[in-house]
């Protein structure tokens, strides 16, 4: 009997240490998670934060809601640690609204912030009205730049609807309710104001390079045809100030807005937001039966016709439009 108390003494002694160390795992990891999350969104936790120099991304196709970069310019604004900024740009562009909130954002991060753009590949149309935010533009030599200008695409299926047999009737207070149509073919008087709108944001988009690049109407007039340029072409052209990398773009922060030299760049990015639609749901239940392929197809698409559902003009390069 006393051998068997004694067993089940160390039995439970050994538990309690296990649970000890079990809990202390659980809470390393938490901390760990936390650390990393931090760290990703440009906060270092638990310590004093390391002065750097932020490096913010803008990739890829810009759309008109930019709520998650403007609260990352937000944070970027409020970082006390970071003294200057690089606005690092591989972009064709996207739509109007959205290169244009993004502007006005990094105006308002550059009054708050030194701030530098970088052409990492291209900046293009809507990427170029972001590039052109900042008060200096480092741009590679083999970097496009440019496309200025402004484009407004629907489709006309109307013919195909006529060979289907398929007829759309429309009720509309006035003529150009509603207009253009894919359902029929564009009027006169639908297409000639749709021009005026196309021709009004062009103008505004000259305007804009004109004052943030300090151009006259003959150098607009040059770069204005909606092409694009090399890097070294658009030195020339006023479109970029300096050719050169990501050390070029931080030498100039040193050396004409004095930043410390030799601080770490640390790349800030938005925080994550999860969207549910149909295609999520879809997508999770293939993989819950199993059909891990086809769950991923699901995803891709998802993720295409969110890119797809745009509204509004386009400032944006697509090198087949290009003639």
């Amino acid at each position: 009997m006393p051998i068997d108390a004694e067993l089940i003494a160390d039995r439970r002694r050994l538990r309690r240490k296990l649970s000890f160390w079990r809990v202390l795992g659980i809470l390393g990891a938490i901390l760990a998670v936390v650390a990393i999350g931090a760290a990703a969104g440009g906060r270092v936790p638990f310590r004093a934060a390391q002065n750097q120099i932020a490096r913010v991304a803008v990739d890829g196709f810009i759309l008109a809601d930019q709520q998650r970069m403007r609260d990352l310019f937000k944070r970027v604004a409020e970082a006390r640690h970071v003294s200057g900024v690089v606005v690092a740009i591989n972009s064709p562009g996207g739509t109007t609204t959205g290169a244009e909130e993004l502007f006005r954002g990094i105006r308002q991060l550059s009054e708050k912030k030194p701030l530098v753009a970088f052409v990492d590949g291209t900046a293009a149309s809507g990427g170029y009205i972001t590039a052109i935010a900042a008060d200096h533009i480092v741009g590679r030599e083999t970097s496009l730049v440019g496309s200025i200008g402004v484009l407004f695409q629907y489709p006309d299926l109307s013919k195909l609807m006529t060979s289907l047999g398929v007829q759309v009737e429309e009720i509309k207070s006035a003529p150009l309710k509603a207009e253009p149509s894919p359902f029929h073919p564009t009027s006169p008087e639908a297409r000639k104001a749709l021009q005026e709108i196309v021709g009004d944001t062009f103008d505004w988009f000259k305007r804009l390079v004109a004052e943030r690049r300090h151009m006259d109407d003959g150098q607009i007039g040059t770069i204005s045809s909606g092409r694009v340029f090399s890097g070294r072409q658009s030195v020339a052209l006023k479109l970029v100030d300096e050719l050169g990398g990501e050390g070029e773009a931080i030498a100039w922060l040193e050396r004409e807005k004095g930043i410390k030299k030799d601080l770490p760049v640390r790349d800030w990015k938005p925080r994550s937001r999860r969207e549910f639609d149909l295609w999520t749901a879809a997508s999770l239940g293939a993989d819950l039966l199993g059909f891990e392929h086809l769950g991923e197809k699901l995803r891709a698409a998802g993720a295409s016709v969110r890119a797809a559902n745009l509204d509004g003009l386009l400032a944006v390069w697509h090198p087949a439009l290009e003639k």
